[in-house]
Order: structure tokens, then sequence, then C-alpha cells
């Protein structure tokens, strides 16, 4: 009798999805290649992935679920929290076309340190940051909002269809365009890579290009600058590499817990200093913390499972 390929293929998406939970897994070259080697290879393990979260976020004491059908959006994740043995074997036991989200399929939540790419129907992309929060509307394809967090978006552009981004009060629509957006508190950031964006059109209607971003507060009277940008450094933290120029030091904690799952905190002593510089996200937490204490000119002292920033 021949194998089952699909079976084959849950197979080996699980043991990537356990080996993943390992914090020095390193083989994402591996893990890539055999995403490469099928089509169907990005969707079995998005599958998983989704199923094993769902497990285990489910209570002790068995609840009634609600099982919402799977959509066909890719996901791809770089960590995986496997509950236990007893999910594994949960995992191993379900078919693929019985697989199934729990909750709201179109709410993408992460967790600090967690980094996910969505690919949305008309080929658009967004890849979110950790600690962030995106919603997508089934009636509206060409929308997207960025609830808290940051996101990077990569558009395809229509000319009669543009593709617009809320967050907070604010609209983002795209000309054709790669942007990345941040929603901390009360404040939006904006930095364009290709293309342009109109940010709040039908208020501000503020143009930003390629090589531009913006800084906006809720509640501002004023529409928001335009300043210059590196292109280079726009959604940066995907690639590990953070820079900044002349940035509050407790937005750089903020950034940084956001993208590593580190705990930073700023005392009080240090809350008014700046930052200016490239900092590099290396596999060594105490490495990176250790980097940002001596270009910030602060001391860097471990508390519990953090660190805290102090002149």
């Amino acid at each position: 009798m021949r194998p089952d390929p699909n079976a084959a293929a849950e197979a080996q998406a699980i043991d990537w999805v356990i080996r993943q939970r390992d914090p020095d897994f390193a083989d994402w070259d591996g893990f890539a290649d055999w995403l490469a080697e099928d089509s169907r290879h990005a969707d079995v393990y998005d599958a998983i992935a989704s199923l094993d979260r769902d497990l285990d976020a489910l209570p002790r004491t068995p609840e009634p679920v609600v099982v919402v059908p799977f959509e066909r959006r890719r996901t791809i994740s770089r960590r995986g929290w496997f509950g236990g043995a007893m999910a594994a074997a949960l995992v191993a036991a379900v078919t693929l076309p019985n697989l199934g989200l729990f909750g709201d399929p179109n709410r993408i939540e992460t967790e600090a340190g967690e980094q996910r790419t969505i690919e949305l129907a008309d080929g658009s992309r967004i890849e979110i940051n950790g600690a962030s929060v995106v919603t997508l509307d089934t009636e509206r394809p060409r929308f997207a909002r960025l609830e808290s967090g940051e996101a990077m978006f990569h558009v395809v552009h229509r000319d009669r269809d543009p593709f617009v981004v809320e967050t907070g009060g604010a609209r983002i629509v795209d000309l054709g365009t790669a942007f990345n957006v941040v929603r901390r508190n009360r404040e939006t950031s904006v930095a364009v890579s290709e293309g342009v964006v109109l940010y709040n059109p039908d208020r501000d209607n503020v143009r930003v290009d390629a090589g531009q971003g913006i800084e906006a507060r809720d509640g501002d009277p004023t529409p928001p600058k335009v300043r210059p940008i590196d292109i280079a450094n726009v959604g940066g933290w995907r690639s590990g590499l953070l820079v900044y120029n002349g940035t509050p030091l407790d937005i750089v904690a903020e950034d940084l817990g956001r993208t590593t799952g580190m705990k930073v905190a700023v005392a009080p002593s240090a809350a008014g200093l700046s930052f200016r510089g490239a900092l590099v996200i290396d596999k060594d937490r105490g490495r990176t913390i250790a980097d940002l204490a001596a270009l910030s000119g602060t001391r860097a002292e471990r508390q519990g499972d953090g660190w805290t920033l102090t002149r």
C-alpha cells in the first residue's frame, strides 16, 4: 500500500513544531528547505502550529469548544509552543481535513519575541512583530487593523481598490507600498520603504514617500510632520537590527521586549535619556542588553528574568 503523503507531511510538521520549542533551535534553513519542497508543506505546518497553540490555550477543565473552519491563509511562525505529550498525541491523531482554529481566525495575536507572516488572498503580505495584535475582515479583504504592536505591510497595489490599514483613530492608505507601522500607547509611527502612503487622507492628508516617516500622536490638532529616514532600516526588526536616532530609551526598551521577548525596564534615573545607534539582536540576549547599556551610557542590572537600565 502506498504511503499517505499528507500523513507524512503532518508527522514532519509535528517534528518541526516540537524542535522549534528549543530556545537553541537554529535550523531555519532546513525548515525553509522543507517548506520549499512541496507547496502543501506550509499549509500543513500552519494548521499543526495553529492547533498546537489552541490546544495549549484550552482550560484544564473540559469546556465546550466552538470549532471555526480553517482559513486558507498561510501563516508561518518562528516559534511554536507545544502543550506536552498529550497535545502531541492529539495533533498526531488529527488528519489535515479536520483541522480547525479555535476563536476568531481573523485576529492574529503574537507573543513577545514571536514573529509571524500572513499572506493575503490578493498577494499582499503582513509581517507581524512580537506582542502585536492584527485583525482582518472577511468582508473587507483589502483591510487590516493594527490594534497594538508592530507590523510590516507589503501591499499589492490596485488603483481602484486601495489597501487600508487602521490603527488608533488613523487610516493609512497605500499607493503601491511597503511600510512599517508601530502602535504604542497613544502614538503611531509610520515608515515607508517603497511607494507612497497617505496618512488620514480625509483629515490630515499627509503624503509619506519612500524614505520618509511620521510620528503621530492621538488628539494632536496639527498634521504630523514628515521626516527623512533610512530605507534600509525600515522594518529592521525582521533581520534583528534596530536603529535609532535620538529615541527615548524607554521606547527602545519596549521595542527590544516586543522583538525578542526580553523584559527590559528603564529606571527613573535613566528615563530622560535618548538613544542613538544600531542595536544588533544577538542570540546571546545578555550580549544584546550589554550593547544597549554601553551605547546608551547606562548600566544593566539583572532583576529576576529581566534587566533594568540605570544611570
